[in-house]
């Protein structure tokens, strides 16, 4: 019996003064703080350009960019004609569409593909429910077609009056596909295809080629991919092949083919290629085969190239195959550890691919690859104020052996002149799930961590993939425990290393990374100072039991079906909630949205209360939620900082390291 499930009604007045008065007291607790947290986000503020603008995009006889504007919170997108001296046209001020509103979150933003025309769609609570708008940009006319609770996703047809769009079900599920046609009411909107399977979602997309749309049906494990093309739009979607449990393919067009990337027969992934008209399985031809240690994870297709994005040993990299000889190279970069991945790439009959490339010591930066040449253009790196100098600090990654064996990765980084005498604060970071690789990127913000003497990691635990399809396959269903005790070993390691100690040790993770978390510190409390779980999803058997919920039934793939005896009791053996018992436990800091449809806010809730009940010591447990946001939090860029200088100042606080004045 669940004893507290009347915090399931966000009607409940009780429900509302109990999540009110946890705020109160948390704010309470660090009231000392307050000018700690106001300096951290002035220090954390200095260091953006406020008056930013990205690379421009060439797309038919555009630019396309975005930019910034000193004290606004959000983007303004913009675009100017590819002719001397074109004036700037604001395509879409978000700062005006976020006016009276907490959070604003921006889904659709499809130009047409005549340039004429915007799809618009932006989320003001934090629902996940969109309201989609229509501009003309000849006339810089708002159309009167408004369409409501939608998804967030939507593609043009090539006439640039016909829209497709997907709706959700009561479980936010995307699972209804629309057709709407300009100038016209959401109520005249043709149903085009309606998916009955829970287990299965509605993603659509167009290929860059710009001949078809894509509607691909998708669980966990399993696809199956629906083509029209675009030139056609009142004509039915096509399917190419029947799903089968398991199986996975994506379409990439090239001319009178596709390229298929798949799974099937090979569990890291291959590609394939098919004439376009008879696409099915059967006809399915190996242009990259299976490897047992290199994993591809995405690909694109160009007039002349093809390039996959591939992971061996936790490394990604960018590899290009010449279409017309065959011939294949790797992109080499000068660093060891960083990731990299495309931006965007509207045009296909080119040459060039704009890649962005970062590492947990190299900002953000913006390259034009000439895959012909084999030659870099830098086009953008992100600029930190204040004069940030990358040689100042030391990035590497670690293999540490766990119980089983295996060897772990873990990536690290340090201002330089660290030494291993575990006198060091450390920052642990882990995620583990859904086969969610976590890259090393930089952070302008985590200067202040580091600037301070701390190192921040990433434990890259099974359940994610960055040692490929396996590493996610040994961190799920059945095997999920495996997520927790590599994240035990990872900081067991970096204690007896030298990096730090469990008296400087803190932990972090978000949604499923917050059950990581949350597993981990009823596992073993004495091994870290402090926690932070961010909408952390820690009522796994209540939560997987209950198909109402939204994400549920789609779930199950994942952790496995409760009904099954077996799974509810392997479920229960680590949910957090239900493992919470009487023992100190560390500093923990725990967020929440009001509006949160992934992990809802009772959640976090429940194990706060529970926590509260039988933990046996002193330390800090503060229960902060947003009322005004949903599951990733903060929309805008200030608002996103006040709420890490928290953050920092509760890192700072439990730790002993607040600067005397």
């Amino acid at each position: 019996m669940d004893k507290h499930y009347w915090l399931h009604d966000k009607e409940n007045p009780e429900v509302l003064r109990f999540l009110r008065e946890e705020n109160e007291y948390a704010r309470r607790v660090m009231q000392h703080t307050t000018e700690l947290q106001k300096s951290l986000y002035r220090e954390m503020r200095a260091r953006i350009d406020e008056e930013d603008v990205s690379v421009p995009v060439r797309d038919g006889d555009h630019f396309y960019y975005r930019r910034t504007e000193p004290g606004r919170q959000y983007y303004l997108y913009c675009r100017r004609a590819r002719e001397p001296r074109a004036a700037e046209e604001v395509v879409l001020d978000l700062n005006e569409v976020a006016r009276g509103y907490d959070y604003c979150d921006l889904g659709t933003y499809a130009v047409s593909p005549d340039h004429s025309m915007l799809a618009w769609s932006a989320d003001t609570s934090g629902n996940e429910r969109y309201t989609l708008r229509f501009k003309n940009l000849d006339t810089g006319e708002e159309l009167d077609d408004v369409l409501t609770d939608v998804h967030w996703q939507a593609r043009w047809a090539n006439d640039s009056s016909t829209l497709f769009y997907t709706t959700l079900d009561d479980t936010m599920r995307p699972y209804r596909l629309w057709r709407h046609r300009i100038g016209t009411s959401q109520t005249d909107d043709a149903l085009v295809y309606e998916e009955p399977d829970l287990a299965f979602r509605l993603r659509l997309t167009r290929t860059r080629s710009g001949r078809y749309l894509l509607l691909r049906l998708e669980s966990q494990v399993t696809t199956e991919v629906h083509v029209l093309d675009a030139d056609n739009p009142d004509d039915p979607f096509r399917l190419v092949q029947p799903r089968s449990p398991g199986v996975e393919y994506y379409l990439l067009h090239h001319g009178d083919r596709f390229f298929i990337l798949t799974n099937h027969e090979a569990m890291n992934f291959k590609l394939a290629e098919a004439p376009v008209g008879r696409a099915s399985c059967e006809n399915w031809r190996d242009v990259v085969a299976h490897r047992e240690t290199v994993l591809i994870e995405d690909a694109e297709v160009f007039a002349n190239h093809l390039v996959l994005f591939e992971r061996e040993s936790a490394q990604l990299r960018v590899r290009v195959i010449d279409l017309r000889s065959r011939d294949q190279h790797v992109v080499a970069f000068d660093e060891s550890l960083y990731t990299i991945w495309s931006g965007r790439n509207p045009e296909f009959d080119t040459h060039i691919i704009r890649l962005v490339y970062s590492s947990l010591v190299t900002p953000r930066t913006v390259i034009d690859y000439n895959m012909e040449e084999r030659t870099f253009v830098f086009r953008k790196r992100e600029i930190v104020m204040g004069g940030y100098e990358a040689s100042e600090y030391h990035s590497e990654r670690l293999y540490v052996p766990t119980s089983d064996e295996t060897l772990v990765p873990v990536s690290i980084v340090y201002k330089k002149g660290l030494k291993r005498d575990g006198s060091n604060p450390l920052v642990l970071y882990g995620y583990g799930a859904y086969g969610e690789s976590q890259d090393p990127e930089f952070e302008s913000a985590r200067l202040s961590l580091l600037d301070r003497g701390f190192i921040y990691a990433i434990a890259h635990v099974r359940g994610g993939s960055e040692m490929g399809r396996q590493w996610y396959e040994d961190g799920k269903l059945d095997k999920k425990i495996n997520t927790f005790t590599d994240f035990i070993d990872c900081a067991e390691y970096l204690i007896a290393e030298g990096y730090t100690s469990s008296e400087r040790l803190v932990i972090e993770g978000f949604s499923a990374g917050g059950l990581l978390i949350g597993a981990v510190v009823n596992m073993r409390p004495d091994l870290f100072a402090a926690a932070i779980a961010d909408v952390p999803f820690v009522d796994v058997v209540n939560t997987m039991m209950d198909e109402s919920i939204p994400l549920t039934v789609n779930e199950y793939e994942e952790w496995g079906n409760p009904v099954r005896k077996d799974v509810r009791e392997y479920l229960r053996s680590y949910s957090p909630v239900d493992n919470v018992r009487p023992q100190e436990y560390p500093h923990m800091l725990v967020l929440a949205g009001f509006n949160d449809p992934r992990v809802h806010y009772w959640e976090p809730a429940k194990w706060t209360l529970k926590l509260r009940q039988f933990k046996t010591d002193d330390n800090l447990l503060l229960l902060l939620t947003r009322f005004d946001a949903g599951h990733f939090g903060p929309t805008g860029r200030y608002e996103y900082l006040r709420e890490y200088a928290f953050e920092l100042a509760f890192i700072l606080e439990v730790l002993g390291l607040i600067e005397e004045d």
